[in-house]
C-alpha cells in the first residue's frame, strides 16, 4: 500500500496569511483512514484568524478541536455558531444520511475544512484525524477523507485492582484511548488483591477489602514487602470518570470478577465462602482456590446488592462479570453447594445463570471471560482471552464476542526478547508486529459467525506494573498497532507503512508526556548495556 504523497506548492496563494508552521499537514495518521484522496485545487492554510463553526449540539466537539489545535499547533481559534462573510472556517456538522454513527468525512479545499460525522462521535473521530495531521504542520492539501471503523468494539482494559492508580491517571489513560479512536474502557475494579469501588451497602469492601497488608516480591517469591497497598474510587469519582470518558465517546465497562478472584470480598464477609474463612486480601499473584459459595443464598444477596450499585454508577449497556479461573474443589466439598439442583449444568454455570438473570432483568447485557461459555445463556457475551478459538466457537453458537487473546494483546507481556532490560516481570513476548498481525474476524470463521465478532481489545494486568509510567510504557506503541487492527480494513494495512506513520505519531506521545517503548527506534533508546 502506498501512503499519501502531498502536493507541493498548493498553498502558495495563502502564503501571506502567516502560518504558525511552514510545513505541510500530514494525512498519514494512525489509525489509517479507509480512504484518503488528494484532489485538485488549492488547499487551506490554518492560521489564527480561522474560526471553528459548529452548531450548538457540537459545541463540545468544537471545544475539543479548539484545545487540540492549541496544543499541537499553538493556535487559539474562536468558536462561532453563525457564518460571517470573509471569515475562514473549520466547519463541524452532522450527516443525517450516514449509515454508521461513527463514520466521518473530512474535506479540505481553498475555502476551508469541513468535518461531517454520522453523529457527534463521528465528528470527534474526524477531529482526531485533523489533530494528528496538524501535528506535522498547518498547510493542509486539498483532500477528501472518507472513514468508518471496521469494528464497533475498540477497547483497552486496565487492572486497577492489583495496583491502584489515581483518578487523574485514569483520565490520562482515557485521553490516550481517545487519541487512538477507541470507544471502550474496560475497567477491572475487583480481584483477590484489592477491591477498588465504593459499594455503600457493603462498606467493608473498601475499609477492609481495598487494602492488602503486603505484596509478595518478584514472581511469587517467599519474600513479602510488608508494605500496605490500597486505594479505592468513591462512587462520585467513578461517575466523574464515566462522564469524562463519555465526553470523549468512550463507554466505561465495569468488571466485578466473580465467582473466583473474590478473595478481597471474602476477607470482608467470610460467610460468603464455602469454608467461612478466615481470609485475607491476597498478597501473591495467580489463582486462589477460595471462591464465592454458589450454594449460599447470602451470596446472591451480596452479588445483587453490589451489581445494583454498579449499574447505578455505570450506564454502560454491558456489565462484565468476570468468570475466569474459578477452581471447583471448594464447591465439590461444600455441603451447601452439594444441595443445589444443577439440572445438568456446572456449579459455575448455575451461578452465571443466576447473575445473568438478575442483570438482564435490569435491561443490561452480561459479558464474561470465555470460561463462562460452558453453560452460558444464549444472550451472554463472551470475551475470548485463551486464544481466538473460544471466541470463534462462541460466535458460531450465536454469542457476541470480543477478541482479546493472550497471544497478541496482553500488554503486560514484554516487548523485548531481552527481559533483563524490560520493566515488567511478566512472562511472554508480544512485539508491535505481533499485535499488528491480529485479525479478530478472519475469513476462516464463517460469515454468519463473523457478524457476532464485535471487535477486540488489549488487556493490561498490573501484577508487575506498579507505576503510571509503566502502564504507559506497556501500552505504547502497541496500542497504536491495535487501534489500526480495529479501525482499518485489512486490505489497507501494511506493517512497514504503519511503522513509518507510527514514527511520526510518536510526536504526540512526547507532546503529552506519555512514556513509550522505543524498541522500533534503537537510536532513541538508552544503551542496553553499560560499559564499566
Amino acid at each position: 500500500m502506498k501512503t499519501v504523497n502531498f502536493l507541493s506548492g498548493v498553498l502558495v496563494a495563502m502564503a501571506l496569511c502567516g502560518p504558525v508552521s511552514a510545513a505541510p499537514a500530514d494525512y498519514n495518521v494512525v489509525p489509517m483512514p479507509q480512504s484518503v484522496v488528494l484532489v485538485k485545487g488549492f488547499g487551506f492554510l490554518l492560521s489564527a484568524d480561522v474560526q471553528i463553526l459548529a452548531p450548538q449540539v457540537l459545541h463540545r466537539e468544537a471545544e475539543f478541536l479548539q484545545q487540540y489545535l492549541r496544543e499541537v499547533a499553538g493556535l487559539q481559534l474562536n468558536i462561532a455558531d453563525k457564518r460571517e462573510k470573509k471569515k475562514r472556517y473549520i466547519e463541524l456538522a452532522i450527516d443525517k444520511s450516514a449509515v454508521n454513527e461513527e463514520q466521518y468525512t473530512l474535506t479540505v479545499n481553498q475555502k476551508g475544512i469541513r468535518i461531517e460525522g454520522g453523529s457527534d462521535a463521528g465528528v470527534f473521530y474526524g477531529i482526531q484525524t485533523l489533530r494528528k495531521a496538524a501535528a506535522s504542520g498547518t498547510e493542509f492539501a486539498a483532500v477528501t477523507i472518507s472513514d468508518t471503523p471496521r469494528f464497533s468494539w475498540r477497547g483497552m482494559h486496565l487492572d486497577c485492582s492489583r495496583h491502584f492508580f489515581s483518578v487523574d491517571f485514569v483520565k490520562k489513560y482515557i485521553d490516550l484511548l481517545a487519541m487512538h479512536n477507541m470507544n471502550t474502557f474496560h475497567w477491572h475494579l475487583t480481584d483477590d488483591q484489592g477491591w477498588r469501588i465504593e459499594i455503600k451497602r457493603f462498606p467493608e469492601l473498601t475499609t477492609i477489602g481495598s487494602i492488602r497488608s503486603g505484596t509478595t516480591l518478584g514472581t511469587n517469591s517467599d519474600l513479602d514487602d510488608g508494605i500496605p497497598h490500597g486505594g479505592f474510587y468513591t462512587q462520585h469519582q467513578a461517575r466523574e470518570i464515566v462522564k469524562y470518558a463519555a465526553e470523549r465517546h468512550i463507554t466505561v465497562v465495569p468488571e466485578i470478577d466473580m465467582p473466583g478472584h473474590m478473595l478481597a470480598a471474602l476477607a470482608c464477609y467470610p460467610e460468603l465462602g464455602c469454608t467461612g474463612g478466615p481470609y485475607q486480601v491476597g498478597h501473591y499473584w495467580g489463582v486462589y482456590k477460595d471462591v464465592l459459595c454458589v450454594g449460599n443464598p447470602k451470596v446472591y444477596d451480596f452479588v445483587e446488592g453490589v451489581l445494583s450499585e454498579i449499574m447505578d454508577i455505570f450506564p454502560s449497556k454491558v456489565i462484565h462479570i468476570g468468570g475466569d479461573e474459578a477452581p471447583t474443589e471448594m464447591w465439590q466439598d461444600c455441603p451447601k453447594c452439594n444441595t443445589l439442583d444443577l439440572a445438568g449444568t456446572t456449579y459455575q454455570g448455575y451461578f452465571t445463570r443466576r447473575v445473568f438473570d438478575f442483570i438482564t432483568t435490569h435491561h443490561r447485557c452480561v459479558l464474561g471471560w470465555d470460561e463462562i461459555l460452558d453453560g452460558a445463556p444464549d444472550n451472554a457475551m463472551i470475551m475470548s482471552w485463551r486464544g481466538t478459538a473460544p471466541g470463534a466457537k462462541a460466535a458460531r453458537l450465536g454469542h457476541d464476542v470480543v477478541m482479546t487473546p493472550t497471544s497478541h494483546v496482553y500488554f503486560d507481556y514484554q516487548q523485548s526478547e531481552e527481559p533483563e532490560h524490560e520493566p515488567s516481570r511478566c512472562s511472554g513476548f508480544i512485539p508491535v508486529e505481533k499485535v499488528y498481525s491480529l485479525d479478530p474476524a478472519p475469513d476462516s470463521i464463517p460469515a454468519d459467525a463473523r457478524r457476532h465478532i464485535l471487535g477486540g481489545q488489549a488487556n493490561i494486568w498490573t501484577e508487575y506494573i506498579f507505576t503510571e509510567g509503566m502502564v504507559e510504557y506497556q501500552a505504547l506503541p502497541r496500542m497504536s498497532a491495535l487501534a489500526e487492527v480495529l479501525w482499518t480494513m485489512p486490505e489497507r494495512k501494511d506493517y512497514n507503512d504503519f511503522v513509518d506513520r507510527l514514527t511520526r505519531f510518536t510526536r504526540l506521545f512526547e507532546l503529552y508526556h506519555y512514556q513509550y517503548a522505543k524498541h522500533l527506534w534503537p537510536d532513541r533508546q538508552l544503551p542496553s548495556r553499560w560499559q564499566f
